[in-house]
């Protein structure tokens, strides 16, 4: 898949495929998301990588989930996350409210679980593999 060929009406979430507290949250994202309004890339994946390089962020240095809108925007670190929880319904939408700290605090909280993730939760030596039903959540 190209960058032109990337769903204009969809949000893509490019996440860690290889971190089980990434996988995890995946898995509860598309459980979550009555409204079909995102799809999964993982971020070592060959489409990941040139989404990446797209919106001009250096891969190696990428140790956040990434929420990108195609033609209007991306986000990354606690505002994706927070982006991301505005467009699931209910409670979800209380996260929000975290909006009001600067986001600066908000990322030290964001990096010190990032570079915690793999010792807290464990990873995986492939990514995730998505079964037939979730396919259409993916993109390749």
């Amino acid at each position: 898949m190209n960058i032109a060929d990337l769903p204009k009406d969809k949000k893509i979430i490019l996440f860690d495929g290889v971190c089980n507290l990434c996988n995890s949250s995946v898995q509860y994202l598309i459980k979550h998301d009555s409204k079909d309004i995102f799809r999964f890339v993982a971020l070592q994946s060959e489409l990941g990588q040139k989404i990446l390089k797209h919106i001009g962020i250096n891969p190696v240095h990428t140790d956040s989930i990434v929420l990108y809108e195609p033609g209007i925007s991306y986000y990354y670190k606690s505002t994706a996350a927070l982006e991301i929880a505005k467009g699931l319904n209910g409670i979800f939408t209380l996260a929000t409210v975290f909006k009001l700290l600067p986001s600066g605090i908000r990322d030290i909280i964001y990096d010190y679980v990032a570079r915690n993730r793999y010792k807290w939760y464990g990873k995986k030596e492939a990514c995730m593999i998505p079964t037939p039903e979730l396919k259409a959540k993916f993109l390749e």
